[in-house]
């Protein structure tokens, strides 16, 4: 299909939304608020093939205007400068309505839940993965998202083993899904007392956060145990069994939520993960059988897969996946993420517009 028939095809349905919204009465909410949301989606892209078209037409103009053999010298001359500054827009324009035509991904518009996991590097693993938890969580805070722990497991020494948080708002999922990996750090440990620089790593995983709607969990499904919650060094942080330790028999996936100190809390805590992490195994099955077809993903998109090395002596940032290299190391740090994100997001657009043509 062209992009013209595209284009068409586009308008024709958005005419059929406006007509079907203004026509019915009765329609049940459910239905309302998904016709609403493509008519708003394919709104955006109707505005633009208006300009589009209007943008065309006065190619066209000029066009023929030029090649008037009775248009004067000075005349001519204008129009030629606006034609080509207007064939300018015009294919920057086209780029604009080619990348609001790329099928949008549902999972996009979904907020996030993070988990991060110390890797190699035994405690410095553990800081550094703590750090990486409170870079995300000044990331959110500079979006205006919001960070919820769901649960920490920590060490001694201040560092995280693993952790876990629900980040939500406005395209938080479409702005962290690039995180998946492993990171990998460069730097001198606080317990190093010869100044050796070691390399040590975390593992992120962002998922989808998903809803009742997404993924069904029969409860029979599920081995629920309580426990009392262990701080640093593994002492009781209370006297109630108010962590929870949920197991998904079929898939034998666990997860834990400790945070709060109740347990009724806790367990809501602890199911948002589970029900993220098997919509995840589903999309990520999904998302297996189009590899073969697809090669638009930054990077491999599996989560053994090493993506980032931040190099503190060097004050340096490298993704691997794109070959950006950044020296602003303590920006990043500090939640400084974009340039990052823009990057990666920009270099996955670029791949599937190349698909597109």
């Amino acid at each position: 299909m062209s992009i013209a028939d595209k284009l068409n095809s586009v308008v024709r349905r958005h005419d059929e939304l406006c007509d079907t919204l203004a026509s019915q009465t009765d329609m049940d909410g459910r239905e309302l608020a998904r016709l609403s949301k493509e008519l708003a989606d394919l709104t955006d892209i109707v505005k633009a093939v208006e300009e589009f078209n209007k943008t065309e037409t006065e190619l066209h103009d000029l066009a023929d205007l030029i090649a008037d053999p009775d248009t004067e010298a000075d005349v001519k001359a204008m129009a030629e400068e606006e034609f080509h500054e207007l064939k300018k827009t015009f294919r920057n324009m086209e780029r604009d309505i080619q990348i609001l035509l790329l099928p949008k991904d549902e999972i996009d518009d979904k907020n996030a839940i993070l988990e991060i996991r110390a890797g190699t590097g035994g405690d410095e693993a553990a800081l550094f993965a703590a750090d990486l938890f409170r870079m995300y969580q000044r990331y959110a805070e500079n979006h205006k998202w919001k960070f919820e722990i769901l649960d920490i497991s920590d060490t001694a020494i201040g560092g995280y083993k693993v952790a876990s948080a629900s980040i939500s708002g406005k395209g938080v999922f479409a702005r962290l899904k690039f995180e998946s990996g492993v990171h990998r750090v460069q730097r001198v440990p606080e317990t190093e007392s010869q100044g050796r620089v070691h390399t040590s790593a975390a593992t992120v995983a962002v998922l989808p956060e998903a809803e009742d709607v997404d993924i069904h969990i029969d409860t029979s499904d599920l081995r629920i145990d309580t426990y009392r919650a262990q701080g640093a060094g593994g002492q009781h942080v209370n006297k109630t069994d108010s962590a929870v330790r949920i197991t998904h028999l079929p898939t034998n996936i666990v997860v834990q939520c400790q945070d709060g100190k109740s347990q009724h809390k806790n367990k809501a805590k602890a199911m948002l993960l589970l029900r993220a992490k098997l919509y995840d195994t589903e999309l990520q099955q999904i998302q297996n059988e189009r590899a073969a077809n697809r090669k638009s993903q930054v990077g491999s998109g599996d989560r053994s897969e090493r993506i980032r090395t931040y190099n503190f002596p060097q004050g340096r940032l490298t993704d691997h996946r794109i070959n950006l290299t950044l020296y602003k190391l303590d920006r990043v740090m500090e939640g400084d993420l974009d340039e990052i994100v823009d990057a990666l997001a920009a270099d996955e657009q670029a791949s599937r517009l190349a698909e597109f043509a």
